[in-house]
């Protein structure tokens, strides 16, 4: 049993951390993933890309009541795009067509998202306020966002 549950974990390449490794914003600034925080509060790594239908409904989704979410915990979103780098040039319409107000990091070469073992998107992490990953989640279903919260309240009323 002990066996099986390593190799499982193994075989989801789970990280305490997040890993080492430099990324660009939207912008072009440089950003070190495994120093990413908020200020000791639980944030969001969400995983998309333009063409992901679900994945657009899943950030619209989070977008109708994100500012709920941070007046009540403080939560940050941060949406990693694994656009191309020969479609990177459709991230930031897309973004500003959904008035979205997330941190958008770009991962053109699948870097950060080979390290996490991510297969299918919209993948969905869920950071304690110690930069420790918390939760993951694969997949939009409507409603799932709820879950997403409900993780983040857990983790501040720990």
């Amino acid at each position: 049993m002990l066996l099986a549950m390593i190799s499982l974990l193994a075989g989801n390449r789970m990280f305490a951390q997040l890993p080492a490794i430099s990324l660009k914003t939207m912008d072009g600034q440089t950003v070190r993933i495994d120093t990413l925080s908020n200020g000791g509060k639980p944030f969001i790594i969400d995983f998309f890309a333009t063409w992901c239908k679900p994945c657009n409904r899943e950030l619209d989704a989070i977008s109708e009541v994100y500012e709920d979410w941070r007046q009540e915990t403080g939560v940050k979103v941060i949406a990693v795009s694994i656009d191309k780098a020969q479609d990177i040039h459709k991230v930031k319409p897309l973004v500003n067509n959904h008035s979205w107000e997330y941190d958008v990091i770009l991962d053109p070469n699948g870097e950060f998202k080979r390290m996490l073992g991510v297969q299918i998107i919209p993948y969905t992490l869920v950071i304690d306020g110690q930069g420790k990953i918390a939760y993951r989640h694969t997949g939009y279903t409507d409603g799932s966002e709820t879950e997403l919260i409900e993780k983040v309240r857990k983790l501040i009323n720990q």
